[in-house]
């Protein structure tokens, strides 16, 4: 309760103290404001002083209020595509608890992987990095929730000390971090990739073609290490303080063979969940350097108008409509068990939207880049630490989309003046968008696992600043060693496709 009386108090000041003293670009107020409005629901945030959700509600006052943005905009972004993704992915979860299908595929699942807590951990994790390559993030943690849940609750059943509640929590945290650094790995992975090389032929025309293949090259190892990093530190920091007694395959394999055979819901529920994911994997194409594989919008007239949140509400609707087979009329779905989804998460979404647009419609993401324009003249490698830091920090409060594109043209110009080649920030500023596993708003991943309810901000915030440490050193290590080689970057030499044009 003392944390919470500080904390309200100690946003309040900090945000008085921005707007009095700060004047962070003169002539244009909107950029201190909102500055002042981050700081605020940050403080706010990490110290839950009020609901978070209600957090998540300020921008819709204070944006208006002190002229950053219209009312109208704000109110707007707190329902997208992203929100239905999450709408859509829980509703299935829900229906797979409704049936019990969540509690065969755990067991099946810790029959298969193995009841050890680091086996489990790196199950799970692999599973997640490997899907959110291929698909969104967010898709990816939605589809990992309900199987994660039912093993805790699984294990939480078997294990009587409680030694499985403190795991939980870092097998949660595992599955969001693992689902944005797998979308690291590949140009389609994440919204952000695309943005770099989309950028790049934007300012400079004659600039070589980022690949399907030389992005993987690069950020495939990337992708490695931090999983290896995210691995030892959950486990590390989650792991049980006892061991697990009693805990073993055949407990388990005779828990599963109780089940008895699948019910027809549990059939249809499964169905429809494969249907779900296959939807995902294959609704956009996938380009390699030399063939596409075409995805089934294109079947459509206007395939971009589908996204993964159109997918999402589709097959929940399916579930409202096909009949449950029981005899008794009912359906897969009902409304009262679509009740339990936690609409304060979706308040929680909005407020991260609210803040990433706030920063873009302000100018504040251009100002944090600019501050970085002292560093011309210093080694390479250190303005590369500060641009990775910078990035990794910033996405934190903002969007990461957002972020990358008012940014990277900032650091293509801060590269060609200190003399070197645009990649050589370009790409890992990309990347290090992704390194955000402090707040829950930072990612979707990290919004969907908060809404479990088993994860505490401090604790959120602790873990997800080491492994935003180890992520900053990862980035700079791997463009270290395989910049020159993948990339083509030479230090100190800016290459002749940069000089005959760029911003």
């Amino acid at each position: 309760m003392q944390r919470k009386f500080i904390g309200f108090f100690l946003g309040i000041l900090a945000f008085v103290a921005i707007m009095v003293f700060a004047d962070l670009e003169p002539g244009k107020p909107q950029v201190t404001a909102t500055l002042a409005v981050a700081v605020l629901m940050a403080v706010w945030w990490i110290s839950e002083t009020i609901p978070l959700a209600v957090t998540a509600l300020v921008p819709l006052v204070l944006f208006p209020a002190m002229g950053v943005l219209d009312g109208k905009a704000v109110s707007e972004v707190y329902m997208n595509h992203i929100i239905f993704v999450f709408v859509g992915g829980f509703m299935m979860a829900l229906a797979m608890e409704r049936w019990n299908l969540h509690k065969r595929i755990a067991l099946k699942l810790l029959v298969l992987i193995g009841v050890s807590p680091g086996r489990i951990l790196l199950g799970f994790m692999a599973t997640s990095g490997f899907l959110s390559m291929w698909i969104s993030n967010t898709a990816t943690a939605m589809m990992m929730i309900p199987i994660v849940l039912s093993v805790v609750l699984s294990l939480e059943e078997n294990l009587k000390n409680g030694s499985a509640s403190r795991y939980a929590t870092g097998l949660f945290l595992a599955i969001a971090y693992s689902a944005s650094i797998g979308g690291m790995a590949t140009l389609v992975g994440s919204p952000t990739n695309l943005v770099c090389p989309r950028i790049l032929t934007l300012l400079y025309p004659g600039a070589p073609e980022i690949t399907f293949s030389s992005w993987m090259s690069f950020a495939l190892p990337v992708t490695l290490l931090m999983l290896v990093a995210v691995w030892l530190v959950i486990y590390l920091m989650f792991r049980p303080r006892q061991p697990w007694e009693h805990v073993d395959k055949a407990h388990f394999r005779k828990a599963y063979k109780a089940l008895g055979k699948a019910s027809r819901e549990e059939r249809i529920v499964f169905i429809l969940f494969l249907a779900l994911a296959l939807l995902w994997v294959t609704r956009t194409g996938i380009s390699f350097s030399r063939f596409t594989i075409p995805g089934w919008a294109q079947i459509f007239r206007t395939p971009e108008f589908i996204n993964d949140g159109t997918v999402a509400i589709f097959i929940s609707i399916l579930l409202f409509i096909v009949p449950a087979g029981n005899g008794n009329g009912e359906r897969i779905m009902d409304w009262k068990t679509a009740r339990k989804l936690p609409w304060n998460i979706v308040l929680l979404f909005g407020g991260g939207f609210a803040l990433a647009l706030g920063f873009q419609a302000s100018g504040l993401a251009i100002w944090f880049g600019e501050q970085l324009l002292w560093t011309q003249g210093v080694h390479p490698y250190l303005i590369l630490l500060a641009v990775v830091t910078l990035m990794s920090f910033l996405t934190e409060l903002t969007s990461n989309v957002a972020s990358t594109q008012m940014l990277l043209p900032v650091f293509a110009s801060l590269a060609v003046s200190s003399g070197n080649n645009p990649l050589l920030l370009m790409i890992p500023a990309t990347l290090s968008s992704s390194l955000a596993f402090m707040l829950p708003t930072a990612t979707p991943p990290n919004a969907i696992i908060f809404g479990t309810n088993r994860i505490q901000i401090p604790t959120m915030v602790r873990t997800g600043f080491i492994l935003n440490m180890v992520g900053i050193l990862v980035v700079v290590l791997v463009t270290w060693l395989l910049g020159e080689r993948v990339l083509g970057i030479d230090l100190g030499i800016i290459p002749p496709w940069a000089v005959t044009g760029g911003p």
